[in-house]
């Protein structure tokens, strides 16, 4: 039976996840959280902000059905575009002309399902960083 976690356990997992250096460093969050019955997956992403906000959203969205996190369905993209977009609302301010790049996280555990966006905002040859997380509940797989 998988263990339930609450929606600040679960946002605490995607951050988690979305923070990771390397491949390695996200295969080893991802076995930790999943001994927990915390289910995730990151993706990287980078490009002109504006440009990309539609490119991070699909990213986001086929990387948690790829990984089965969410259903193939409109209710799992929609639960996964929306928390992406509100993530992306949070930091936007920041990001709105410049260049970012950075990683996804997302995580879910039973009707929770949080997304990290941990990116760093180019400005000349210095990097402003953001972070944005937000959630979303719905019906189990």
């Amino acid at each position: 039976m998988e263990k339930k976690h609450s929606s600040l356990e679960v946002g605490r997992a995607a951050l988690k996840i979305a923070i990771t250096e390397s491949r390695e460093e996200e295969q080893r969050v991802k076995e930790e959280l999943a001994a927990k019955d915390i289910h995730s997956t990151a993706v990287d992403f980078g490009g002109e902000f504006i440009q990309s906000i539609v490119k991070i959203v699909e990213r986001a969205v086929v990387a948690a059905e790829r990984q089965n996190l969410v259903a193939d369905n409109h209710l799992g993209a929609g639960a996964v575009a929306g928390a992406t977009q509100d993530a992306l609302e949070q930091i936007k301010l920041k990001a709105i002309g410049f260049n970012v790049g950075g990683k996804i996280g997302i995580a879910r555990n039973g009707e929770h399902i949080c997304v990290a966006v941990f990116m760093a905002v180019g400005v000349l040859n210095l990097n402003e960083l953001c972070v944005g997380l937000a959630h979303r509940s719905l019906p189990g797989i």
